[in-house]
């Protein structure tokens, strides 16, 4: 998976658009207790996020790899709703 877009939204989840059309959201909190993710508690880090196509990264340092997230991309509320 190659990531389109990414966008930080409420709750600690990433919304994620890869190149093949696959949507969906991304959990960060299971993370957030690792020491690496820490910053990302702060509502203001969690928003600089940076889309690397293969993975994604904060400024503060923190990554996920592209198949981490595939491995867990939960689909969007209103996409389920449509299938």
């Amino acid at each position: 998976m190659i990531i389109s877009q990414v966008t930080a939204e409420i709750d600690y989840k990433i919304q994620i658009i890869s190149d093949d059309g696959k949507k969906g959201l991304f959990d960060v909190k299971p993370y957030l207790e690792l020491e690496a993710f820490s910053k990302l508690r702060e509502e203001e880090e969690f928003s600089k996020i940076m889309n690397g196509g293969y993975f994604i990264e904060w400024d503060c340092g923190a990554d996920l790899s592209a198949d981490t997230i595939e491995s867990k991309l939960l689909p969007n509320k209103q996409d389920a709703q449509h299938q």
